[in-house]
């Protein structure tokens, strides 16, 4: 089977995946890898050198699926073979390989499979015999994607790649384990700010004189109390810490209020519902409350000034035997206690 009818099959298979949503991979991203490289030439003994490699490209989200661009630098090291046939006794060789790829990802919470084809120059380094090839031609790539914090990542990849001179050919297997860092930022949706209303309109009637207003003589004093203060309603997609669109104005009120309450401290909660581990699930709630105090910190607020704590799926708000309650169990909380002033009659 030719290799690219092979990807485009396995693509095809993946489609019948369950997904849930494309979230966590959306943007721009770079990173850096490394394994091993398995080498095939031409008459030449096989051997597994050093594979190292740099990365960047951009994703982006289409329904349940992810499509992105890939361009890619990989660096295999040299290292001595035994030659036989045409070839020298020994040939010491390495090779450099560098292209841009479409991308194809399912994402599943926060794991992603993937697969990757384009197409690539690969170029020998070395003794002559291996730096004569130079050719370009289809890089493929299969691999899986873990985001494990907001912006990182680690991916398990099998590339393969080819070039050839006459009747020399180098074939390239690498099996490498990388680190991205993801560059998205939350997004910011526009708040509406309501028109003032008109001022009232007052019409006198000539020859009549407004009555005076009565002088009452009242005495207030002011008194300090303790006022708990919780909003809630900031939800998550299932298996996601990624903050959704329509919860950003939400964290606003939040932000309005740390403006307002400079001394105040807050306290993001995070929690889920009851699907999967509890082991699972306590970090989850995690690393929703983390998402939540990094969007705060990133609107001004002293990240001194928030502690986050996740919950788990210890203190659902809404039954988790249904759909609707699975939804509003998933969510961070931000609540305070601010002291304020009360003023009551002496």
């Amino acid at each position: 089977m030719k290799k690219s009818t092979m990807v485009i099959a396995l693509a095809v298979a993946s489609l019948g995946m369950t997904v849930a949503q494309a979230g966590e991979f959306d943007g721009g991203y770079v990173g850096g890898k490394i394994g091993v490289n398995r080498t095939d030439m031409t008459d030449v003994s096989r051997q597994s050198p050093v594979a190292t490699g740099l990365e960047g490209g951009y994703n982006w989200n289409r329904n349940s699926m992810l499509l992105g661009v890939d361009g890619f630098m990989d660096f295999n090291s040299k290292k001595t073979h035994t030659g036989t046939g045409v070839a020298p006794a020994t040939v010491n060789y390495g090779s450099h390989v560098y292209g841009l790829d479409l991308k194809l990802g399912l994402p599943n919470g926060n794991w992603m499979p993937y697969a990757k084809l384009g197409y690539a120059h690969t170029g020998g380094r070395g003794d002559a015999y291996a730096s004569a090839v130079g050719d370009n031609g289809a890089h493929l790539g299969l691999g899986v994607e873990y985001k494990f914090a907001p912006s990182w990542s680690v991916a398990g990849e099998w590339t393969n790649n080819s070039g050839k001179s006459g009747a020399t050919k180098l074939d390239n297997n690498n099996f490498t384990l990388g680190v991205n860092y993801y560059f998205n930022k939350p997004y910011v949706a526009p708040v509406a700010v309501p028109a003032p209303a008109p001022a009232p309109v007052v019409i006198k009637k000539e020859g009549t004189k407004p009555a005076p207003e009565p002088i009452v003589s009242e005495t207030w004093k002011t008194l300090l109390e303790n006022k708990p203060v919780c909003i809630e309603g900031t939800n998550f997609e299932f298996g996601s810490a990624k903050l959704r669109h329509g919860e950003i104005k939400k964290l606003d009120e939040v932000t309005s209020f740390a403006d307002k309450h400079p001394d105040v401290k807050l306290e993001a909660s995070g929690h889920t519902c009851s699907i999967g581990t509890e082991a699972y699930n306590q970090k989850l709630s995690a690393r929703r409350a983390e998402s939540v105090k990094a969007y705060l910190v990133n609107k001004g607020v002293a990240a001194q000034r928030i502690v986050t704590v996740g919950y788990g799926e210890s203190k659902p708000m809404a039954d988790n035997k249904t759909k609707e309650g699975r939804e509003l169990n998933r969510r961070v909380e931000v609540c305070t206690v601010p002291t304020v002033e009360k003023k009551v009659r002496d």
